[in-house]
């Protein structure tokens, strides 16, 4: 029970740093553990965890991110039943109906057949939730805050020996170690008050690495990623969160590379890049010390990011990321794109040749629409889904109905990734292929149908809606939008001989596209309705305020939110002081407004007296 105190010990907790925050606010009854909840704070409910949280913003918290939050318990479950499957240990989740599940090898994506049972007649051993396992993992949380994510881990997945709850602030800490208390899992999780890194850096000096990592920090990972892939366990896990999505999306390339490596281009696939950038980056890093990467899930998800990556050690297989990673020809005119790898893999019987890719694979100007290129990358152009893992990941939230609180909208979101094309980097959108030649916008069926019928496959992407993932080649798409556009005639004499609709519409199409609705055309997903894509949770939903010492800052920011809501809006309203000031375009004759100009056209005043702005 929440109100009890654990009184097993635990002598396999990490090595804790020297420097220890303070914890004068810590119960001190030993035969309760659940620490008063002040006036000023409240109780926050989520899974099965429960968190003492301060009303001011002194330590960081974002309700939104229950999603976040209740897809990595989903997927930590299943990457340890994997592990400890091969143990002979079976998992025990409470609530989940007992499936036959196969096992898998994660390192190739292959299935494997069924999961090995220990030695005997049946399984002699089970991990249970809330329970220590000694051959269990250990998981490091570098960012805790609150320690809400630990906890839930402690309370919500079987099989764990230790949990190490980190933050380099002594008032999270300080909060975190009250809620460790107020949950009774100190038997599991331990509160360490360090930079991430340098306790990172210690784990893998004393070689003892964690079997899983996870990084949720506000804004941008860069500064972890080094530290992380070096103290993750061989074949353990990394779970990445990445919150500066502008940076990453296209609005300031320069400082995207600076962090990751890649230089970042304001595209329609810009989210999907986002994601193929940041594993790019977690390659790299591991590539220094001769690691590398096998990506488990990779999901846009509302204001950010995340990757689920293991990382595995092979000097062999590290010569291959060069031919993993592509740089990006993006035409600024219709927004074509074009891959080129950067390095070259060639197979000789059982050996391998690595050399440097040729190419470009573009001219000097788009083929289409005689405009340049942009250049971005390099970004990681391997599937960036093991959609192996994914539907286990499916199989066990089936089998346990109610388990999450966004349970729906995680089987939306991962039915949508077992359907995307996992070998095809990158997605056109249905509004940017029409309106780059000014026509109506075919519906999704039709433009899936036309390429169908073509012989392509086709499919959506999770992370934009209407979007158009395919391996049919450039000419085929506009091909298929010239047909569209004989069916849906755009005035051609409103066109400039220099648009990219001119030059595209200009030329013949080769193939006859065939707009009937196919069956096949309609995803899965899309037919059962799930819950795909995202709907605003709350009011203000979205990024929040970084914590500071001392909070009090939620005021001033809800009135300010509410201040920027609709602004364009409520602009004629707010401007309606500027009728006392005179128009100094009238005063010169200049003024086209007449009575629509927003300043006075009235007389000006008598010399000797002046018109003032309001203070």
């Amino acid at each position: 029970m929440e109100g009890e105190c654990s009184q097993e010990a635990n002598g396999s907790y990490p090595k804790q740093c020297e420097e220890q925050p303070p914890t004068s606010d810590l119960a001190t009854d030993t035969g309760n553990c659940a620490s008063p909840v002040k006036t000023e704070e409240t109780v926050i409910t989520e899974g099965k965890a429960k968190i003492i949280f301060p009303n001011a913003n002194e330590v960081f918290y974002n309700p939104v991110q229950e999603f976040n939050r209740d897809l990595t318990c989903a997927v930590v479950t299943e990457f340890i039943r994997l592990q400890l499957s091969a143990k002979g240990i079976q998992i025990a989740v409470p609530g989940e109906e007992k499936v036959e599940k196969l096992a898998v090898d994660l390192s190739k994506g292959e299935e494997a057949g069924p999961e090995p049972a220990p030695d005997g007649e049946g399984p002699a051993r089970a991990a249970v939730v809330g329970e220590l396992c000694e051959e269990g993992v250990q998981i490091l949380e570098g960012l805790a805050a609150s320690g809400l994510r630990s906890i839930r881990f402690a309370k919500e997945v079987p099989g764990l020996r230790a949990v190490v709850a980190n933050d380099f602030s002594s008032k999270a800490v300080e909060l975190m170690a009250r809620n460790i208390q107020f949950n009774a899992v100190e038997h599991l999780v331990t509160p360490s008050f360090a930079d991430a890194r340098m306790l990172m850096y210690k784990h893998k000096a004393e070689k003892e690495p964690f079997d899983i990592i996870d990084l949720d920090p506000y804004g941008s990972p860069a500064i972890f990623l080094d530290a992380a892939v070096q103290a993750v366990s061989e074949g353990g896990l990394l779970c990445v969160t990445c919150t500066d999505m502008a940076v990453m999306a296209g609005n300031a390339g320069e400082t995207c590379y600076s962090k990751y490596g890649a230089m970042s281009i304001k595209g329609k696939f810009c989210h999907e890049m986002a994601l193929r950038i940041i594993l790019h980056s977690l390659d790299l890093h591991a590539n220094h010390y001769q690691r590398y990467i096998v990506p488990l899930l990779s999901i846009s998800v509302d204001f950010y990011i995340r990757v689920f990556v293991r990382v595995f050690t092979g000097q062999a297989t590290v010569k291959a990321s060069a031919s993993k990673q592509a740089l990006v020809y993006r035409c600024v005119g219709c927004g074509t794109h074009h891959l080129q790898r950067l390095g070259k893999r060639t197979s000789h019987g059982n050996n391998f040749k690595y050399s440097a890719a040729t190419g470009p694979p573009v001219g000097p100007s788009c083929e289409y629409c005689h405009q340049q290129h942009q250049l971005g990358g390099p970004m990681w152009a391997e599937p960036i889904h093991d959609l192996a893992f994914v539907q286990r990941v499916l199989l066990a939230l089936g089998s346990n109905p109610g388990r999450f609180g966004t349970q729906d909208r995680l089987q939306g979101m991962l039915s949508m990734v077992t359907e995307e094309l996992s070998d095809i980097p990158l997605y056109y959108t249905l509004d940017s292929l029409s309106s780059t030649v000014h026509c109506n916008t075919p519906s999704l069926l039709q433009i899936r149908s036309a390429l169908l019928h073509a012989g392509y496959r086709v499919s959506l992407s999770h992370a934009c809606k209407n979007t158009v993932k395919t391996d049919a080649p450039p000419s085929v798409l506009w091909d298929i939008m010239r047909c569209w556009e004989k069916i849906h005639p755009v005035k051609r004499e409103r066109l400039s001989n220099t648009s990219p609709a001119f030059h595209i519409l200009s030329v013949e199409p080769t193939l006859q596209a065939s707009f009937t609705i196919r069956e096949d055309a309609n995803p899965k997903s899309r037919k059962q309705g799930l819950k795909r894509f995202q709907e605003n949770p709350q009011a203000y939903w979205g990024p929040k305020a970084k914590a500071r010492a001392g909070g009090s800052i939620s005021t001033s920011l809800q009135d300010k939110r509410k201040q920027n809501q609709n602004k364009r809006k409520e602009r004629g309203d707010e401007r309606s002081h500027l009728k006392s000031i005179p128009c100094k375009r009238f005063k010169e004759g200049s003024c086209a407004g007449g009575e629509k100009c927003c300043y006075s056209h009235e007389a000006a005043p008598e010399s000797g007296t002046t018109a003032s702005s309001p203070q």
